[in-house]
């Protein structure tokens, strides 16, 4: 049974297996997470994504403005690289879904914390740190990222021991923890 934490704080700063990063579908950094785990962790993790999606298959995948980005990384999936500077081993990067209104994309969100489990198992990673995927600039509402990601955990089966939630704010904080108690 894996043992659920929540921490009001950096990701950055967690000393664990693997730390989860809500990237964006280029792999090659952002703002929020993305850019705080790219900067902390240092130009090795930027390495590593291009490699990644030098790997990647050639997609259909668009800016938000309709212009094709070519390869990357598709909402849900999940990868990893080196952790670079951080306190951690790894890096996975998973895509978060943005927020719609007229479009349910749970399982999108559902699946961006079960690959990340899955890759996390292939590792061999035991502790490993997540943010609100998707809760923040993606628009997701708190409350039900929380419901999601701690459900999600909770249902998975996998070897990790420990998740730690690492929230950026108490509105976060204390959404989640009304999905742990």
């Amino acid at each position: 049974m894996t043992t659920i934490e929540l921490v009001r704080g950096d990701i950055t700063r967690q000393s664990v297996d693997a730390i989860v990063n809500a990237a964006n579908s280029s792999l090659l950094g952002g703002g929020g997470v993305d850019g705080a785990i790219h900067r902390r962790g240092g130009p090795e993790i930027l390495a590593d994504c291009r490699k990644l999606r030098a790997s990647l298959p050639h997609s259909r995948l668009r800016s938000s403005g309709g212009t094709p980005i070519g390869r990357g990384l598709r909402t849900g999936q999940a990868v990893a690289t080196t952790a670079g500077r951080l306190d951690a081993r790894w890096v996975i990067h998973t895509v978060g879904p943005v927020h719609s209104r007229s479009e349910d994309r749970s399982e999108l969100l559902i699946s961006c914390y079960g690959e990340s489990l899955r890759v996390a198992d292939e590792l061999g990673a035991r502790t490993v740190a997540f943010p609100a995927v998707s809760a923040g600039i993606y628009g997701w509402p708190m409350e039900d990222a929380a419901r999601i990601a701690v459900g999600t955990v909770r249902d998975t089966e996998t070897a990790v021991a420990e998740v730690t939630f690492v929230l950026f704010d108490e509105q976060a904080y204390e959404a989640f923890a009304a999905q742990v108690r």
